[in-house]
């Protein structure tokens, strides 16, 4: 992997450092990988970011947001950067078989026992954040202003960055003058991705309660049966992208629970159906929320329902829409440091709230992809077109490898940071 010839302040203090860091820096990770907790419960995860970051001179707040850590450090007249890294864990078992993976088990919102693992990457986006808050305060006279690394709870389940800011101006916390986050994904190690405007999809969960009237499966006639309502939704909702959506947007519509009954002869009283909405346009988006409400009564009315369906919200992402001069500058600092391994990042269909803290400061923000598989392995699977064989996040197999990943990850946040902090 090509590299730039070192002009960057910050990203020359890593590479001074790193020999000495980077064992430490795995350590952690590996401590995280198999201590995963669930979104809103990270306090062991919390605990580990606070201490560590105020052994190195940070001013820390603890639990903004339930269990969210911010640390400031202040260094003279400059801008203020925000650099985030989410921490929490999902309610699945790890299949990775490495030596630190996790068999962790908690209970999850619903009461019910789970296994409980980092397939998604947090862990090693909690220890970049740890390294470069270290390079940082190590290298206070390469940078001037005030630097402040954020550990968000709860993104998963899209709780996290709202119950931070919710909590911000009563702790006296800082604003960020830009807001800077990145993710590992696949991709080949060592590469970093990104791109001005939408990078990230706006997602919406719902659960959908239908209601019909319960009989024996032997007299039909006397029931509402709210299974084939359920069903005749599972198919009917999905002609929402395909018939009314145009084919110049972009937009997916998943049913990924269908829950009802208890045994195969009684007709329920009720179904639940929950699914999920990615669009990348506030349009389209608001189109098909319509759409969802729109169909759902109507086909409860066509059954005869005793009552309407009910609509609750899970979870909403808002759009990642990265602000394009802001993003023109890092994308032209990642070309400097990473020469050929700064890439021009497509759209995602995943989707993050990180947004939510440059939107309610009303400041820039700018996200972007760090590689984190086998680069040899990626390269065979692009050349046999299996790229979508590769293990991704949220399964079960998911497991960046630890090198470059480490590195290249340490070296885009501090990249980032110094197109402000080294002005």
């Amino acid at each position: 992997m090509k590299r730039a010839s070192g002009m960057n302040p910050l990203t020359n203090a890593l590479e001074s450092s790193f020999q000495q860091l980077a064992p430490e820096l795995l350590d952690i990770y590996k401590d995280l990988h198999s201590h995963p907790e669930l979104s809103m419960l990270e306090h062991r995860t919390a605990a580990i970011a606070s201490d560590y970051i105020e052994k190195l001179g940070y001013t820390v707040t603890r639990e903004v947001g339930v269990t969210g850590v911010v640390g400031v450090l202040r260094n003279g007249e400059g801008p203020t950067v925000m650099l985030r890294a989410d921490m929490d864990a999902l309610p699945m078992a790890e299949e990775t078989g490495l030596p630190y993976a996790s068999r962790a088990v908690g209970v999850d919102a619903d009461g019910q026992q789970v296994s409980i693992s980092h397939s998604c990457g947090h862990d090693f986006h909690v220890t970049w954040l740890l390294g470069a808050a270290r390079v940082l305060a190590e290298s206070r006279n390469a940078w001037h202003g005030t630097a402040m690394v954020v550990f968000q709870p709860g993104e998963e389940t899209a709780q996290g960055a709202s119950a931070m800011i919710d909590q911000w101006e009563v702790t006296a916390l800082p604003r960020a003058d830009v807001v800077l986050g990145q993710h590992v994904m696949v991709g080949p190690a060592g590469t970093v991705s990104c791109r001005s405007g939408v990078i990230l999809s706006a997602a919406d969960s719902l659960k959908v309660k239908l209601f019909g009237r319960g009989s024996h499966g032997s007299q039909p006639q006397t029931s509402i049966d709210p299974v084939i309502m359920a069903a005749a939704l599972t198919l009917r909702l999905q002609t929402i992208v395909s018939r009314e959506i145009s084919p110049l947007d972009s937009a997916v519509l998943t049913i990924g629970s269908l829950q009802a009954g208890t045994k195969e002869n009684i007709i329920p009283d009720d179904a639940t159906l929950k699914l999920n909405i990615r669009t990348y346009d506030e349009r389209v988006r608001e189109h098909m929320l319509d759409a969802v409400e729109r169909i759902c009564r109507a086909e409860c009315a066509a059954s005869d329902s005793p009552k309407p369906p009910e609509f609750t919200t899970l979870s909403r992402y808002p759009l990642t829409d990265n602000e394009q001069r802001a993003t023109e500058r890092v994308m032209a600092a990642f070309k400097d440091e990473f020469v050929n391994d700064a890439l021009e990042s497509k759209p995602r269909a995943a989707s993050e709230d990180f947004s939510v803290f440059g939107r309610a400061w009303q400041v820039p923000y700018v996200f972007w992809f760090v590689g984190g598989s086998d680069p040899h392995a990626y390269e065979e699977a692009r050349q046999r077109g299996t790229l979508k064989m590769l293990p991704s996040n949220h399964s079960p197999r998911f497991a960046p490898v630890l090198n470059p990943t480490l590195k290249a990850g340490l070296q885009a946040m501090l990249t980032a940071a110094s197109v402000w902090l080294c002005t």
